[in-house]
C-alpha cells in the first residue's frame, strides 16, 4: 500500500483593507492618496534637513523643489502609465484617465516627469541640473516606499504564484497564493535603496554621484523584483517567458547610472 503526500501551500488571505480611510458625505479619502501625501510630506522634512548642511539652500527653495517634484511624479507617472503599459485601453474610455485613485502610476514615466521638474526647477533657481538631482535623489526612495504601500493596499500589481509561506491570495488574483512583489519593492526600492543613498550622501561626494547611484541601485532592485512580479496580463512577458517591460525599461537606468558614476569619479566635479 502506497501512501501519496500531496504538498499544499500554505495560503494567506489578503487582509480585508476599505481602500477608502475616511467618508464624508460624498467626499473619499482613499488610503492610495493617503500614501502619497504622506511619502511627500517626508520627502519635504528630510530634504529641509539636509538643507541644513548645504549653504547653497534654503527652506523656500526645498518647499518650491517638492511641489515641482511631485507635480512631475503624479503627471508623469499617470501619463507613462497610459502611454507605456495600456494605451488602447484608455483610448477606449479616455474619461478613466482621471480615475487615479483605481491606481495605474508608471514609476518610469514618473521619473521622466521628475527629471522635467528638476531641470525647470534648476533653472529658475540658476543651479545645475545634477545639483538639484544630486541633493533631491536620496529622498526619492521614500516616495517609492509609500507608493508601493498604497499598490498593496489597492491589492495592485501582485507577484507570480508561489508556494512560500508568505504568499498573498489576492481579490482578483485568482485562486493561488502569489509573491507579495509590492511589499518587496517598498522594501528594497523604497526603504533599503533610501538607506544606502542617506548614508552615501552624508560625505561630500562628486557631483552626478548621488543620481547615478539611485539609478543603478532601483534599476537592479527593479530588475530583481520582476522575476517575482506578474506582468500586467494585456501585457505579458516580452521575451524568454521571464523577461518584462519593467526590465526592459530598467536597463537604461542602469547603464546611465554606471556612467554617471564613473564620470563623477573620474572628473571630480563638485567634490
Amino acid at each position: 500500500m502506497s501512501v501519496v503526500l500531496e504538498f499544499r501551500p500554505l495560503m494567506i488571505q489578503f487582509p480585508n483593507i476599505d481602500p477608502i480611510a475616511v467618508q464624508l458625505g460624498p467626499l473619499a479619502i482613499r488610503w492610495y492618496g493617503i500614501s502619497y501625501l504622506v511619502g511627500i510630506g517626508l520627502a519635504w522634512l528630510l530634504l529641509s534637513w539636509r538643507a541644513k548642511s548645504k549653504e547653497n539652500w534654503d527652506s523656500d527653495q526645498v518647499s518650491d523643489l517638492v511641489t515641482f517634484a511631485a507635480l512631475g511624479a503624479v503627471l508623469g507617472g499617470r501619463l507613462g502609465y497610459i502611454f507605456l503599459y495600456k494605451l488602447n485601453s484608455y483610448a477606449a474610455d479616455p474619461l478613466s484617465i482621471f480615475k487615479v485613485w483605481e491606481g495605474g502610476m508608471a514609476f518610469h514615466g514618473g521619473l521622466v516627469g521628475v527629471l522635467i521638474a528638476f531641470f525647470l526647477f534648476a533653472r529658475k533657481n540658476n543651479k545645475s541640473f545634477f545639483e538639484v538631482a544630486d541633493f533631491a535623489a536620496p529622498v526619492v526612495p521614500v516616495g517609492l516606499l509609500f507608493g508601493r504601500i498604497a499598490n498593496f493596499i489597492n491589492a495592485e500589481l501582485w507577484g507570480a504564484p508561489t508556494d512560500r509561506p508568505w504568499g498573498i491570495v489576492f481579490p482578483g488574483g485568482g485562486p493561488l497564493p502569489r509573491h507579495p512583489s509590492q511589499l518587496y519593492e517598498a522594501a528594497l526600492e523604497g526603504l533599503l535603496l533610501f538607506l544606502i543613498l542617506w548614508f552615501f550622501s552624508r560625505s561630500s561626494r562628486p557631483l552626478k554621484a548621488v543620481s547615478g547611484l539611485f539609478l543603478l541601485g532601483y534599476g537592479f532592485f527593479r530588475s530583481l523584483i520582476e522575476l517575482v512580479r506578474e506582468p500586467d496580463a494585456h501585457v505579458g512577458y516580452i521575451a524568454f517567458d521571464w523577461v518584462t517591460l519593467g526590465q526592459l525599461y530598467s536597463l537604461p537606468m542602469i547603464f546611465a547610472g554606471v556612467v554617471l558614476i564613473i564620470f563623477a569619479y573620474r572628473n571630480k566635479e563638485g567634490v
